[in-house]
């Protein structure tokens, strides 16, 4: 028996979405989990929720989330895997999957813009989860990332357990644009990991706005209200 079919015997490849060992043919996912995500499927929406969240609040040109984000879900568990037990991959390989289902929804975009970390929380983790998920589409939609060029000024607390208003309150004024010229008159794809409230999002849209730029937003996730 190979080395290789030894280290899967003892030491299993697991599915990120429910953890059952993965088949040769399988990455990440199982068949089963892959073909049963909770796809939103609001790209094919005219004025969809994720859009409607954001009226009256600031100009979003186009917005979707990939999946419904629930607890006890394979989707949570594909979201945890990656933002909270050091798997990158795990963001790469689903924005490919997005970018699959996505391409036509997001073809006139120029740039693609993962919401960033501060610099504090990127050395902590290692990696900045709404960057891979970015690094996927960019793959497969082929528009160009911008990275650094958002960035973000201060530390804020965690979002986790705030309401809508003290998410807004804590992340205000909290990202800035440091280069205006790379996105004046550019259609801007914001990617972030999950959509709650839009706090975040927002935040970013504003500065990016006052570069004069076009924002649309991605989420692989859409938490449940």
């Amino acid at each position: 028996m190979c080395l290789k079919s030894l280290l899967n015997l003892f030491f299993p490849k697991l599915c990120v979405g429910c953890g059952v060992p993965l088949f040769a043919h399988e990455y990440l996912l199982c068949d089963y989990c892959r073909f049963n995500l909770p796809y939103t499927n609001y790209h094919l929406m005219p004025e969809n929720p994720i859009e409607q969240m954001f009226w009256g609040k600031i100009r979003i040109f186009k917005a979707t989330s990939f999946i419904f984000y629930t607890k006890d879900s394979s989707a949570q568990s594909i979201i945890h895997n990656l933002k909270y037990h050091s798997r990158p991959e795990v963001g790469t390989f689903m924005g490919r999957l997005a970018g699959n289902a996505l391409a036509d929804f997001y073809a006139d975009v120029d740039l693609i813009v993962p919401v960033p970390l501060h610099p504090k929380k990127l050395k902590k983790r290692g990696y900045n989860q709404s960057e891979m998920i970015a690094r996927g589409l960019s793959e497969i939609i082929g528009k160009p990332l911008a990275l650094d060029a958002l960035f973000k000024n201060k530390i804020t607390k965690t979002q986790t357990k705030k309401n809508k208003e003290e998410r807004f309150l804590n992340v205000r004024g909290s990202f800035s644009v440091k280069n205006a010229e790379m996105f004046e008159n550019k259609h801007i794809l914001l990617v972030d990991d999950v959509l709650t409230t839009g706090a975040t999002l927002e935040a970013c849209a504003s500065a990016l706005i006052d570069s004069h730029a076009k924002i649309s937003v991605f989420t692989l996730g859409l938490a449940s209200s």
